[in-house]
């Protein structure tokens, strides 16, 4: 071997791969459970990074809830309209929710900026999750005043209600409700390769990180490449040649090493290789989508998702879990400036979305939902807000009972009994309320559910109807 291809492997060896995860299997196998696999189904989570002001994003209609609302954000409301955005109830997008008589007589509605997302709730297949978030049993401001009320850990820190959000425990959490519905999934052997069950179009995420699933990275062009391979001139080997020395390395390696570690890594990667040659090639086998989703970093990211959904069948998969991001939500200043943009791209690429799975027919077969950090105050601090707790959220596909606004929609006011001091909402669904349902969809049974959801036992019913 030259010497420019033993430093090409050299090199190649410590730079490692793009998409492999777990080195070896958990010490911890899952028990002998079988969900319900027939059929395909998907659960997209759309995660948005800064927490989101749920306040701006379901707002009030009604002349009381609007005046309340206005006299507390007077000048941001006057800021968005000098920015040509205006909040005023004639811009509105109203809603016209099935469950109207169980709101008190009071009307919501969207932001200008967000047809698409009215559109789908008018049309049943969106829904609003009103007030959720994180929390360790159901309270209220008595409570916590009394200090008598068991919290969630570190709120209103991004990177701790991030991880609890996900993965019910602060930052450090090792396993995310999303990767344990993969886990249970593969336990019934869902799908033909197991990597392509827990798929991230937004790098690693503790959601999708499982006991067994190991996350497989998507991309706008492909299948993940080797980092030495991305580069020219690839350390003084052609591209063509690098790949098949690599191949044939870890091939080799992963038998004949005599190091425990060494093998692991070496067949962890020939397994990424192999998984990204079955991956190119279901490309191959099937027809581009031709739905145009929006330029940039999410409308890429669910253009990924929307390509691998269309490739199921071929892949041989029934059960899949998908993680999309984006960021910009943390609107402590500039929120009037910001926020109309922020909501634009998210309700385009959602809309978006939403007609490629039409497209390929998989409507009824795939549910996005959107979480974020926590929600916003409800008072100002000039032109921004600050973190929150509870927020409302989105949940978006054919087989979503929507048209319909879920949970306990609190008051747009100061001072109530979930209420926490200017304006942060204390959740009156918990997230793992909020998950439940989706896993019922996504196949799993009450024993799994209370496996991958161990806080759900602290709350009492079945939760929301959402699908």
């Amino acid at each position: 071997m030259s010497l420019s291809r033993r430093h090409f492997l050299a090199r190649a060896g410590a730079m490692g791969m793009i998409g492999t995860t777990g080195l070896g299997s958990s010490l911890m196998s899952m028990p002998a459970l079988a969900a319900n696999t027939t059929g395909y189904k998907a659960i997209v989570c759309l995660f948005l990074f800064g927490g989101m002001d749920s306040y701006d994003a379901v707002l009030p209609y009604d002349s009381a809830s609007y005046s309340a609302f206005a006299d507390i954000r007077p000048s941001l409301l006057n800021q968005y309209a000098s920015n040509g955005a205006a909040r005023d109830p004639s811009t509105l997008l109203r809603l016209n929710p099935d469950n109207a008589a169980d709101l008190g007589g009071r009307e919501f509605a969207l932001p200008p900026e967000m047809p698409g997302l009215h559109a789908a709730f008018e049309s049943g297949n969106a829904a609003i999750m009103a007030n959720v978030g994180p929390l360790l049993e159901p309270t209220n401001r008595t409570a916590i005043e009394a200090d008598t009320a068991r919290l969630p850990r570190q709120l209103f820190s991004h990177n701790d209600q991030q991880s609890t959000w996900m993965a019910s425990a602060p930052e450090g959490a090792q396993f995310g409700w999303g990767g344990r519905f993969a886990d249970l999934a593969l336990a019934s052997n869902a799908n033909n390769n197991p990597l392509f069950t827990a798929m991230s179009a937004q790098g690693n995420t503790v959601w999708l990180s499982g006991e067994q699933a190991q996350q497989y990275q998507l991309s706008p062009d492909g299948p993940p490449q080797l980092l030495a391979l991305q580069y020219p001139p690839f350390f003084g080997v052609p591209q063509d040649e690098a790949r098949a020395l690599l191949e044939q390395h870890f091939r080799n390696q992963g038998v004949t090493a005599t190091n425990l570690f060494e093998r692991d890594v070496t067949n962890a990667m020939r397994r990424a290789l192999d998984s990204n040659a079955q991956y190119a090639e279901a490309r191959d086998q099937v027809a581009p989508i031709t739905t145009e989703f929006p330029r940039g970093f999410l409308g890429d990211q669910l253009r990924a998702i929307a390509e691998s959904i269309s490739l199921r069948g071929v892949l041989g998969a029934s059960r899949q879990v998908y993680f999309a991001a984006t960021g910009g939500f943390d609107t402590h200043s500039a929120q009037a400036t910001d926020m109309p943009g922020l909501q634009g791209r998210l309700d385009a690429a959602i809309t978006a979305f939403t007609a490629a799975m039409a497209e390929i027919g998989a409507s009824n077969d795939v549910t996005l939902f959107t979480a974020s950090d926590f929600g916003r105050t409800l008072s100002i601090n000039g032109d921004g807000t600050d973190h929150g707790w509870g927020a409302h959220q989105f949940v978006i596909g054919g087989a979503v009972n929507g048209r319909r606004i879920y949970g306990e929609m609190p008051q747009y006011g100061l001072g109530h009994e979930q209420e926490i001091g200017n304006g942060r909402l204390i959740p009156t669904t918990s997230v793992e309320q909020f998950a439940a349902p989706l896993g019922r969809w996504f196949g799993l049974s009450e024993s799994e559910l209370n496996l991958a959801l161990p806080g759900l036992s602290n709350f009492s019913g079945p939760g929301p109807g959402l699908v």
